[in-house]
């Protein structure tokens, strides 16, 4: 069986899982700072375009991961019924609403919602679906607000986030800086690039073992090894990646799967999220060190190794019953499922 059909066989059940996501208004975790008494709105009156999938950052990834879907095929109910929810939740006014505020609260899900937001920007710029491209320019606001929102960060941060949660600054700026090479903001590209050389280029023997909390979603050294992928040329990252994880042994857990207890707690849940990211991370990082010899391609060889064990309890959890994984993880199984395909042997 072909990557491609690993995908498919999940594709319509992810695209279920969308839909109930950008259907489901409750509960929803705004984490608005209230400024007042009077300060009582409602989530979809705070945010029109992203009031669903439990929290702001979910719903974003539901969008993304809705767009992908329908660029990649889906039943044809499914594509119907997301094709309309996308249209009428990603509209104008919506995203004007949405950047004003972000410009109003310019620390609210940075980096992690910016980055997603940035991502779905792309996403429909780039869609071979020509209604998802139409909703492109409607985004446009969103983004130069978090381009100049990312850059005012950048300019005054002192020190990355290192932790696996949300506010890792090295796994935000991956996608941050994809976006803005896709979507040609060269200024926003410069800051994301100077910036990563100046909190990771020196780091070394990175403690692979101490890898991870008991709630992490992302793996920090894999966050920032992927980061680097695209900041150095090929051979120079190669260089880089041995010194910075070359030091893991077989055995250390950065290659294990993490195991979940009690999957209705929404926190011990992000650990399935943890194996998809390193599926993702891991196969783009193999990607690049697997052409060479020597202890790149070996490092290389034990990502890729890592892989299948820890797809698959994610890609479990993607299509359950429990909220506290769905609401999310289908966005990171899917991105797992095409970083495994993208650096799969041609030929």
């Amino acid at each position: 069986m072909s990557h491609s059909d690993d995908r498919r066989r999940w594709a319509d059940g992810f695209a279920a899982v969308a839909l109930d996501n950008l259907t489901r208004r409750y509960p929803y975790e705004a984490h608005h700072a209230t400024g007042s008494a009077d300060d009582r709105a409602l989530p979809i009156e705070l945010h029109p375009a992203f009031a669903t999938s439990y929290d702001w950052h979910s719903c974003v990834h539901m969008h993304w991961l809705s767009a992908r879907l329908l660029a990649f095929g889906v039943d044809r109910d499914l594509e119907a019924r997301l094709g309309e929810l996308l249209a009428g939740n990603l509209t104008a006014a919506n995203l004007h609403a949405e950047a004003a505020y972000l410009a109003a609260h310019p620390r609210y899900e940075r980096p992690y919602g910016w980055a997603w937001a940035m991502r779905l920007a792309v996403e429909l710029t780039a869609s071979p679906v020509e209604a998802l491209r139409a909703l492109a320019p409607n985004v446009t606001p969103l983004v130069e607000t978090i381009d100049e929102l990312t850059r005012a960060w950048l300019e005054k941060a002192a020190a990355p986030v290192r932790h696996g949660v949300h506010s890792n600054s090295a796994y935000g700026l991956v996608m941050i800086l994809d976006a803005a090479r896709a979507l040609g903001r060269t200024a926003l590209e410069d800051a994301c690039v100077a910036t990563a050389r100046t909190w990771f280029l020196g780091d070394r023997d990175w403690p692979a073992d101490w890898e991870r909390s008991g709630q992490d979603f992302l793996s920090p050294g894999l966050a920032e090894a992927d980061l680097m992928r695209l900041v150095l040329a090929p051979d120079e990252f190669a260089e880089w990646c041995t010194g910075f994880l070359g030091t893991a042994r077989p055995d250390s857990p950065i290659f294990a799967p993490a195991g979940v207890v009690d999957e209705s707690d929404g926190q011990q849940v992000h650990l399935f999220g943890l194996n998809l990211h390193r599926v993702a991370a891991g196969a783009r990082i193999a990607e690049v060190l697997l052409p060479r010899t020597g202890a790149p391609a070996e490092l290389g060889r034990r990502l890729v190794a890592s892989g299948p064990q820890m797809l698959a309890a994610g890609l479990a959890a993607s299509v359950s019953d429990e909220y506290m994984s769905t609401h999310w993880l289908a966005t990171f199984a899917w991105e797992a499922l095409e970083a495994i395909e993208a650096a799969a042997p041609r030929g």
